[in-house]
């Protein structure tokens, strides 16, 4: 990368400075040519077809870049993972063909054996700024080619910093905190069959998911639980939040989201601990009858709980939405609120 970079530099620099001297130079360098001054540089004859062949492997490097971009911003294209590397990749192949033919065809290349000058010599300045313009006689359509090469260096730019889009939103946020809960929702299992109130059980997990709904989002699947009436703590503005006992919460752990997945029941009362949802991958343990409250672990807030409701026919619906947002604590969301 430091190369490229050296070389493109080292192009824009060639052809501004050729630009310059076409404006306010070409008259006093050829007063000084005619007052006898030597060239440094071998005049050289436009070569228009090496010209026009960096000029579009520039903007071919250019269009592999923004193809990137493509397969990268449209979700339904298949396969993505290897187009972008593969459009990446040509796009880097050409911008490497095209400073290779500048290189080789274009720019005068010259091999001396002396001793180091001065540094800072007035002298030597000059025969170097001489030699800038000079070399650039090769060059006759350098805005077009300074447009190829800042088109590419463009388009490489932006398809580098474009994977950043995928760790979240940065301007609009709310989209962090919107789930497919809503008042009337009904749960469904895996299957997609809807969840009955009279057939959830005492000492067993279910696992739940929003009907019609999309089932790998974030802020989807539910665990449901069921406690006597009689040992539930939750907070007073949650108290008809689990009819009959039966409670859902997010499965999402509030720790560094992975899946409530375990389900601790006691076998031996008065003696055991009491029914907690515990997150294997850590052991966050959480209490769902005291509103999903930490009891154990890394996890830095309570787990998120979902308002429910019996309907006439006697299945399980959403009241509302969470309690609080869904997801790991360091995705910023500790002390916000859903809405």
């Amino acid at each position: 990368m430091k190369r490229l970079a050296s070389w493109l530099v080292a192009l824009a620099a060639l052809l501004f400075s050729r630009r310059r001297s076409g404006r306010d130079g070409d008259g006093d360098r050829d007063r000084d040519r005619e007052a006898g001054d030597e060239r440094v540089v071998a005049p050289a004859a436009p070569d228009r077809r090496a010209e026009l062949t960096v000029i579009v492997l520039l903007f071919a490097a250019a269009l592999a870049a923004a193809g990137f971009l493509v397969a990268y911003a449209v979700d339904s294209v298949s396969d993505s993972t290897r187009l972008l590397g593969i459009a990446l990749g040509l796009s880097f192949a050409l911008v490497a063909a095209a400073l290779i033919a500048l290189g080789r065809w274009l720019v005068p290349v010259e091999e001396l054996e002396e001793e180091y000058p001065e540094p800072e010599h007035p002298d030597d300045q000059q025969a170097v700024a001489q030699i800038v313009h000079e070399s650039g006689d090769a060059f006759t359509r350098k805005r077009l080619l300074l447009a190829a090469g800042g088109a590419a260096g463009t388009a490489l730019g932006v398809a580098a910093i474009a994977p950043a889009l995928s760790l979240g939103p940065w301007v609009n946020t709310d989209s962090l905190y919107d789930t497919p809960w809503r008042g009337g929702r009904r749960l469904v299992d895996e299957n997609g069959h809807p969840l009955r109130a009279g057939d959830i059980e005492r000492d067993t997990f279910y696992t739940a998911f929003p009907e019609d709904a999309a089932k790998d989002e974030i802020g989807a699947p539910l665990v449901v639980v069921r406690l006597d009436p009689a040992a539930l703590r939750l907070p007073p503005e949650r108290a008809r939040w689990a009819p009959d006992g039966i409670l859902a919460y997010s499965k999402i752990c509030t720790h560094a989201g992975c899946a409530i997945s375990l389900y601790r029941t006691p076998l031996f009362a008065p003696t055991a601990a009491r029914p907690a949802l515990v997150c294997p991958c850590h052991y966050s343990t959480f209490d769902p009858a005291d509103g999903g409250s930490v009891l154990f672990g890394p996890a830095g807030r309570d787990l998120p709980q979902l308002p429910l409701r019996i309907d006439a026919a006697g299945h399980l619906r959403a009241a509302g939405t969470f309690s609080g947002p869904v997801g790991p604590s360091w995705q910023g969301v500790r002390g916000q609120r859903p809405s």
